[in-house]
């Protein structure tokens, strides 16, 4: 006996399900959010759910917007069951699924001209976007906001007809500057090092394009400040909404699945106001550099670590990978010998146990994380999460045998085959232009390295060079596994 997720039938669904304490009726949109994905439904909402359990707040309830067509078919799924969301929280010996209520509308994609009136009303204070880190329109090889983006220059050119998340925000900021309203905060949760800073960056860069005088006012005005986000939440797949109904009893057509662990570190800068949401366990900080670092090197490089061996071992998702005993010394001692030693200290934190908290995550059975998730969008993810480690290492005169092994497991992986011969679907809006690289490198190393806006002037190390040429041969000529014995035997290179 299952029940379709409402808000009428909230009360039936029993007590395996906590439901929200609060009236829906009783709450007020604060927030304007992009993205309404499976992250944002695990942690930003999550927080502001447990704020208004306690009764806080409930004026900063959130506004889905979309803006890519796959946004609509997210709105028309939360639309039909009242904008609710069933979050399950898994852990190796816990299963809880928890109804959240946080979201009270989702403005539809092929509507901007409605979204950015809601950005121009006064009750609005706080627009955050969690758009996924090829979403700021930046060189991934310098992080500068790159104008000449042909949709950046096409929003530049028609401002008051925007169809970026950037151009909608400029244009609702434009709105309020003109009412005499008092700017909203943009705040971005995304994994991307100073993501405040790229925001404004995109923002400002923008509206310079058509308005210099507002690119100003914006910067005058306008907060964006840093965060540090974290929770392991896979995309959802069949098997997953099938054991909500037999588990919990509900019928809900966009659950999200994730793990116990969350945590979120921001910088206090909300001219507007905001809501408590250290009450709820985030953490307001002067300085978010130092955890993001942490984070973004640590757990993403990790991530994009163990991604592109186990895809080449045709290994599906992330706890097997680390069942596998190569993989999980390979995580180790990468970590531990490279990654771990440069990252600037975080306060009150170890960071040998951090990285012992990232492997046992990485190991939980129940989340069911994939490796394609971890694998796709390499493009953006390596110049983030794997090449500033490099960068750094080589700026210090240090060796980089493992990072520059991950750089050509990557190279490897964008051929479209493992070792064993099976097709590897490349997920990746640069999918072509990586896999004929990759394809090139067979007969030349060298040739990976030319693409310039992904490894910068890391390509320009003799070390480097050196490094990756060797660990790109060994996986041609032995394959992943022998490759990675190599690596953890001290004998590659």
């Amino acid at each position: 006996m299952s029940t379709k997720l409402s808000l009428q039938t909230l009360s039936a669904l029993g007590d395996k399900v906590a439901v929200p304490k609060y009236d829906r009726a009783d709450l007020k949109a604060g927030i304007v959010h992009f993205g309404i994905g499976n992250f944002h439904r695990a942690h930003q909402a999550v927080y502001l759910h447990e704020l208004f359990d306690q009764g806080r707040d409930l004026d900063f309830a959130i506004v889905g917007a979309g803006v890519l067509p796959s946004d609509e078919a997210m709105k028309s799924r939360l639309a039909a069951q009242d904008y609710l969301c069933t979050v399950v929280e898994q852990d190796r010996n816990r299963n809880s699924a928890a109804v959240t209520g946080v979201l009270v509308d989702f403005l539809s994609p092929d509507d901007p001209a409605t979204t950015i009136a809601k950005l121009a009303d006064p009750a609005i204070r706080i627009v955050s976007l969690t758009i996924t880190e090829g979403g700021y329109f930046i060189n991934p090889a310098t992080g500068v906001f790159d104008p000449a983006h042909p949709a950046m220059a096409e929003d530049g050119k028609n401002p008051n007809a925007p169809k970026t998340v950037f151009g909608i925000i400029v244009a609702g900021i434009k709105a309020r500057k003109e009412a005499g309203t008092q700017a909203f905060t943009v705040m971005s949760c995304d994994n991307i090092p100073g993501n405040g800073e790229v925001t404004r960056a995109a923002v400002c860069g923008l509206a310079k394009l058509s308005d210099p005088a507002l690119a100003e006012w914006i910067e005058a005005n306008v907060a964006f400040p840093n965060a540090m986000v974290d929770r392991i939440t896979p995309a959802t797949n069949p098997g997953q909404i099938e054991f909500l109904r037999s588990e919990f009893g509900v019928e809900d057509a966009a659950p999200v699945f994730c793990e116990g662990f969350r945590q979120w570190v921001v910088e206090d800068h909300f001219p507007a106001g905001r809501p408590a949401f250290e009450a709820v366990g985030a953490q307001f900080v002067p300085d978010v550099a130092p955890y993001e670092h942490m984070k973004i090197r640590i757990l993403n490089g990790g991530h994009a670590a163990i991604a592109y061996p186990a895809a080449l071992m045709d290994i599906e998702l992330v706890h097997e990978a680390m069942e596998e005993p190569i993989i999980d010394r390979f995580l180790e001692k990468l970590e531990l010998g490279e990654i771990v030693p440069i990252v600037p200290p975080v306060p009150e934190t170890n960071l040998n146990d951090y990285f012992g908290i990232i492997r046992s995550r990485f190991a939980n059975p129940k989340v069911r994380d994939t490796i394609p998730r971890l694998a796709l969008d390499g493009s953006n993810r390596q110049p983030k999460f794997i090449l500033p480690s490099t960068r750094d290492r080589l700026a210090q005169g240090l060796d980089v045998v493992g990072l520059a092994l991950v750089s050509a497991l990557w190279c490897r992986y964008l051929e479209g085959t493992s070792d064993s011969g099976k097709p590897i679907e490349i997920m990746d809006a640069n999918r072509e232009r990586l896999h004929a690289a990759a394809l090139a490198a067979r007969d030349n190393p060298l040739e990976f390295l030319k693409l310039d806006d992904i490894f910068g002037d890391v390509a320009q190390s003799e070390l480097f060079q050196r490094r990756f040429t060797t660990a790109l041969n060994s996986l041609h000529e032995k394959g992943a596994r022998a490759t990675l014995e190599a690596y953890l035997a001290d004998t590659l290179g």
